[in-house]
């Protein structure tokens, strides 16, 4: 049975405390992922739209304009990666959710509908902001939410949707692009089905309970245990409560790293290294795929309809690494499942740049492109994608987990935003090819960086792991 109640003046679906825990808790993970799925199609829709805005009878983008366009949603994501977490610490992650919805709806119907191109980069730089805020508040969310022994699986199902909604607007743009690709606007349809998912996900929120971890630090404890007891067996709610409040205590006698602490050399090594990974998970080149596969399609041979089509290929691939990453993850060293990935992704890349400059009238390079794409995408979503954000949450201890973790996904986010602006730049200046073999520089770069600095974290505790780095 379900009852609707008001709680701080919204509404809330409550659920019958009978109702299975496990049911309750998998319906939780669905919805509050549909946060991640809004990341992955709004990343993903531009790849098919940017052909089409780019038309000197629509908004006649330069290569530098198209990189703006493509990008302002990524510098958005950095601040909202940033003021998200602050707002669900004061609001609530139930609450940050919501207005997140209510941004992705509105965000996307300003893009849509923007009769220029300012205009669409302010509601993309909106965009971004909902879209950084998703990708802190339900990882954070699904991580308190989660028994111990799941937390792993459930928190990576947020991963599964992002790629699954890039994957959608592959999907998306490839049934709109060849259905209505001689209307000129037709990438204003492609623009606002992202609305639709928002309504979704602002009507699911109206069943999700708040975090208990979150009520149990401001003190409302007999909330956070009805939520616990909701998604638990009463017994182990009432233990895990317990723990949750010695946790709570715990980190208030912790003194937490401050940036002056950084002349401390194994501080100031974790800090370099989770830096190190943000950078390079990043400089690989992985958006210049999944922001310009249609142009990349483009450049090496394909029509536009057509490219828009094989471009769907890579979102398949990319959710089939993920399901496989996740799969694998926990069974092999973090290390070599790292440095497998980058070495795989950079072998792709030049292949791509040996062929793009070897075989430029040769009906089969776009076959070979988009094959190596897809190589590439297999190795980069495997591996390079999950070691990234499971090796960030280990590396840093307690006490340095906010400006370690802070520092290394402001340099993910930056970098992402430089590989969006400008990729369109260095395609049109340097070719396709020379693209690719600065990325692949970047690879071998980082394979060298991952196995000289990056020790093996799989099966060590964070106390293990902090002596580590301490006696290096």
């Amino acid at each position: 049975m379900e009852s609707i109640r008001n709680t701080d003046n919204s509404v809330e679906l409550e659920y019958d405390k009978k109702k299975d825990p496990r049911k309750f808790l998998k319906l939780i993970t669905i919805v509050s992922t549909f946060g991640g799925l809004l990341f992955g199609y709004d990343t993903g829709v531009i790849n098919g739209a940017l052909p089409f805005m780019a038309r000197p009878d629509q908004l006649n983008l330069s290569p530098f304009t198209e990189g703006l366009v493509a990008s302002s949603l990524v510098l958005g994501a950095a601040f909202g990666s940033i003021f998200g977490g602050r707002l669900s610490d004061t609001r609530g992650h139930r609450k940050a959710i919501m207005y997140l919805a209510i941004l992705f709806f509105l965000s996307a119907l300003g893009c849509s509908i923007a009769p220029n191109t300012n205009i669409l980069v302010i509601f993309r730089f909106l965009l971004g902001l909902a879209v950084g805020g998703a990708s802190v508040i339900v990882p954070s969310y699904l991580a308190e939410m989660s028994p111990s022994e799941r937390r792993g699986r459930l928190v990576t199902q947020n991963e599964l949707m992002i790629v699954t909604g890039q994957f959608l607007a592959y999907v998306c743009n490839a049934v709109i692009g060849n259905v209505f690709g001689e209307a000129g606007h037709v990438w204003r349809y492609m623009l606002v089905i992202a609305s639709l998912p928002a309504v979704a996900l602002w009507i699911g929120v109206l069943i999700l309970p708040e975090s208990p971890r979150w009520l149990a630090s401001k003190g409302r404890m007999a909330e956070a245990l009805k939520v616990l007891k909701q998604i638990r067996s009463e017994s182990i709610a009432e233990q895990e409560l317990k723990a949750i409040k010695t946790r709570i205590s715990e980190e208030k006698k912790i003194a937490r790293v401050k940036f002056k602490d950084l002349n401390t050399p194994w501080i100031r090594r974790i800090v370099i290294l989770g830096a190190g990974i943000g950078a390079i998970s990043q400089l690989v080149g992985i958006n210049s795929i999944m922001y310009y596969g249609t142009q990349i399609l483009q450049n090496s041979g394909f029509g536009t309809k057509t490219a828009l089509i094989g471009n769907v290929a890579n979102g398949v691939i990319s959710v089939i690494a993920v399901i496989v990453g996740m799969s694998i993850m926990h069974k092999v060293n973090r290390r070599t499942m790292f440095l497998t990935g980058l070495v795989g992704a950079t072998i792709a890349l030049i292949a791509i740049g040996i062929a793009t400059l070897t075989l430029s009238e040769s009906p089969m390079l776009p076959y070979i492109v988009l094959s190596m794409t897809i190589l590439y995408l297999a190795f980069f979503q495997g591996a390079i994608g999950p070691m990234t954000w499971l090796t960030l949450s280990e590396i840093f201890p307690a006490r340095l987990r906010g400006m370690g973790m802070g520092t290394a996904v402001l340099c993910l986010w930056i970098c992402n935003f430089l590989v969006g602006l400008f990729f369109p730049v260095l395609l049109e200046g340097i070719g396709l090819s020379a693209t690719f073999f600065l990325f692949a520089a970047f690879g071998i770069g980082g394979i060298i960086f991952i196995a000289k600095y990056l020790p093996e974290t799989r099966g060590l505790s964070l106390e293990q792991i902090e002596d580590n780095f301490k006696a290096l």
